[in-house]
Order: structure tokens, then sequence, then C-alpha cells
């Protein structure tokens, strides 16, 4: 950030009169702030970073107070940076406005393998944040240990389930798949069963592993009771709202087995509360039945959701929610997008594999292909409904994919159009991405820009005023 940059962060501050996702505003009119950490934890933490201004008193309306002393400043400003672990490396920028100087640390986001970034006097639980709209959060346990999962290559898919045993499993389902295992595969077949169940973690140190309680026996919930589906269908478009007769929900249940078991019971359930509408081709005169969503696309969601969930200790007792609404479904199951994948991503590139021997297993046994075409299988048999694309959110700890009904979400799309429309009218002046989040009602500005802004600048609408470096921290979106 030049000093020019600077001042122009300062009118834009003066403008939008509060903080941002990647914005901290900090006074530093008598000293430096002494707990910098929180926020260079949760900036370090997400791929955007982030940028703290000194010298303005958010207190006092905003105003511009200036910083007690430029070059002290940025000495204790590199001080708290070097208590971080790793260290985090700011780049500081000095501006002169009005007589008073002001400072600005952009803080960049770390790799994702060196997260989380923590205060090192707190330890690493307590001393990683996560940025949450305006304000530096926390983490939870489990996202600190999503990171160590990732970085470490842990395989909770093959963790040892000590209860279980191998006559408890399936036995007839077991020798099915190592059948299936050796189909044309003479070294494999060679191998006396005992090892293949240790070579392909269906034993692990002579243990059963939970991959194979998960596929292989004939009730899972007795080890993991919350390793389930929980099903509903509520009357509104909201949790809360009740039919007529005050009901809550109009249909309520719990979906246990085996991977394949729950698949199917969660398929019938959908089934059994959609509505099947009859089509008669104008043309040809065909008739075809046609169901709320398309059954290809509910099938695939769910799936990738028993198949892609966190299988870890922190998550056990978190089952998968399929929620069904008048106008959409939602599918929600623990555990975020695992490893570098972001949401924009979903389905054009190859994603890292959180559970890849229970991906393998179902591989084998043809419930799903594992070549990653889920989502965009997902995307064209909504597309061939008629149905808008579905949308996937990552939450804290958990991912969402919905999909929308047909007619019911019409209006919500017209209303997606105008939404576009005025933000091509408000970028007919270059935008920040913080400008972009506050205009759409946002608090995540990843998502802002991935869901709302790249659609139009892949359309050739919008334009990236640095488009050879589309990250950078200073990019800006604009309309010819």
């Amino acid at each position: 950030m030049t000093a020019e940059e600077l001042r122009e962060k300062l009118e834009l501050i003066q403008k939008l009169k509060c903080e941002t996702p990647t914005l901290e505003i900090k006074s530093a009119e008598k000293g430096c702030p002494k707990h910098l950490y929180d926020s260079l934890s949760s900036f370090s933490n997400q791929d955007d970073g982030g940028v703290i201004v000194f010298g303005v008193d958010e207190e006092h309306g905003f105003k511009e107070v200036g910083v007690y002393d430029p070059q002290d400043i940025q000495k204790k400003i590199n001080e708290q940076c070097l208590q971080m672990e790793p260290v985090v490396r700011p780049l500081l920028t000095v501006a002169e406005k009005n007589g008073l100087f002001f400072v600005a640390a952009e803080i960049p986001g770390a790799d994702i393998t060196e997260r989380p970034v923590f205060y090192q006097g707190r330890g690493r639980v307590k001393g990683s944040f996560v940025r949450v709209g305006d304000s530096d959060e926390p983490m939870t346990e489990y996202e600190v240990y999503s990171y160590e999962a990732y970085r470490k290559k842990y395989q909770d898919d093959i963790r040892v389930v000590e209860r279980a045993t191998f006559a408890a499993l399936n036995q007839e389902a077991v020798t099915n798949y190592i059948g299936l295992l050796k189909t044309g595969k003479p070294k494999l077949a060679a191998i006396p069963d005992d090892e293949i169940y240790e070579l392909m973690s269906i034993k692990r140190n002579d243990q059963i592993t939970l991959s194979t309680v998960m596929n292989f026996s004939p009730y899972p919930q007795a080890y993991f009771p919350q390793l389930c589906i929980v099903a509903t269908v509520v009357p509104g478009k909201e949790i809360g709202e009740i039919g007529e007769q005050g009901e809550r929900f109009l249909d309520n249940q719990r979906i246990e087995g085996n991977i394949r078991e729950m698949l199917d019971g969660a398929m019938q359930f959908v089934n059994r509360n959609m509505h099947t509408k009859t089509i008669i081709d104008s043309r040809t005169g065909k008739r075809e039945d046609r169901t709320d969503y398309p059954v290809t696309a509910l099938r695939e969601t769910i799936l990738n959701a028993l198949v892609h969930r966190d299988y870890s200790i922190h998550t056990e007792r978190m089952p998968i929610q399929i929620t069904m609404y008048e106008d959409r479904i939602e599918i929600r199951n623990p555990g975020g997008l695992y490893g570098r994948i972001r949401i924009d991503q979903l389905g054009k590139v190859q994603p890292d594999t959180r559970n890849p021997i229970i991906a393998t297993e179902l591989e084998v046994l043809k419930v799903t292909e594992n070549r990653y075409s889920g989502i965009p299988t997902i995307r064209k048999a909504m597309q061939e409904y008629g149905l808008p694309q579905p949308e996937f959110l990552e939450e804290r700890g958990s991912f969402v994919v919905k999909l929308y009904k047909h007619g019911e979400n019409i209006a919500a799309v017209q209303n997606e159009n105008s939404k576009n429309n005025e933000l091509i009218k408000f970028c007919e002046i270059p935008r920040t991405r913080a400008e972009i989040c506050k205009f759409l009602g946002l608090s995540s500005v990843t998502y802002a820009i991935q869901t709302h802004v790249m659609p139009l600048v892949e359309q050739g609408i919008l334009k990236m005023s640095i488009p050879d470096k589309p990250k950078s921290p200073k990019q800006m979106f604009y309309c010819e």
C-alpha cells in the first residue's frame, strides 16, 4: 500500500463509518494498542488477509486523530507480530493528512499449511482467532483441529473403533467387498484375506476401523449414535414457522444404518415429501412426471454429505441434517470444505479427499463413482430441470447445499437479477471487495465476491483493476 492508497483508505473509512471483514480500525492517538493479537491471528487465518489502520477513533464517530508517533508505533506493531506463531510479516505504510500521521499494517493471509496463526502467549487453541463480520472471534477447538488434520494428513475414516469386532460385521457384505476388490486384480487375488484386511484398512493393527463400521456393520449407530441423518419437513420457509394446526414439523425422521442404507433411507424420505406434477410436452404429447427436485441431484448431494462429512472425534456427535422447506431443501453436513479448495472451485478442480478409504470402498461397491463428478452432476440436473443453480455455503464447521424449487424461486431469481443490475451500477466507480460486501449487505467478503462478483467478471460485465493478480488485496472491480 502506498501513502496515497492509505489516504484513499481513510476516505473510504469516513464514507463507510464501519469496520469490515478485512478492515480493523485502531485509535493509537495516545499509544500503540497492546492487544493486536486477535486481529493479527484472524486476518492471517483468512485468504484475503486484512488491513489494520491506526489513527482513527471509532468510538468518536471515526474521527481522524492520527497516531502518537509513526516511528515508534511501527516498532511496537512489529514486536507483537513477532509473538505470533508463525511470525506475521506486516507491510507497514505511513501517510500524512492534514498535519496528522496515519499508519496501515497490511496482514497477508497465511498459507493453509501454516494455519492457524496464533498468539504464542495463549497457545494454539486459545490464541487462534477467525474473522466473523467485523469482529475477531476465538476459533473453536474443531476449527483449530481441522487445520492440523489437513496439515498432518490425519485419516479419521480409518481411526480404530475399540468396541467393534470382526465377528460383529456383516460377513456377507465383507466377503462380497473382498470379492469385488479381487476382480481383475490377479496380484491382489493371490494375497490371503487376512492380509487384505490390513492392506485395505478394513483392519488397522488387527482392530476394526471406522470406515469398516460405517460400510459393513449391521448397525453403526451402536458405536456412534449421532453418525446418522436427521431429516425434517417444516411448514414454512424458515425454522420456527408453524403449520395451520400449530405443527412445527410435517415429517420428522432419524435415518440410520450403514452409508448405503442411510442414502436409501434419505432418498425415500425426500421422495415421500416431494410433490410430483405431470407435464405434457406440447410438441410431442409425451407425458412426464416431474418431482420438485431432480432425483439425481438429491442423491448426489446426500451421498456427498455422507462421504465427505467430517468423521473425527470432534464431530461424531453431529448428524447430517436434511431440512425440507416450502421453497427449498437444505443438506448440511459437519465439516467445512477440506484443504485448499474454495466454494468457487467446486466441480472445476480436483479436491483433496477427506475420507479416501470410505470413498474407495463405496466406489468398489458401486455406490459412488469417486470421479469428482458429483458437483457437475448436481448442476447439470438442476439446469435440465430449469431450476436455479445450487447454492453452496461454508459456515463455521459445516457445509451446506441449498436446492430451490422451480416456481417457488422464480421471484428469488428475478430478485437476484435485480441485485446484479444494482451491483453493476454501483461498480460504475471502481469498488473494493469490502465496499461491495457492505453494499450487498453480506458479512463475508469472500462469499460476496465468489457468489455475486466473479460470475459477472466471467461474463465480462465487470472488470478487475489488476487482472493478472486476482487475489491482490488492492483489487478493485468496475464496469466500463
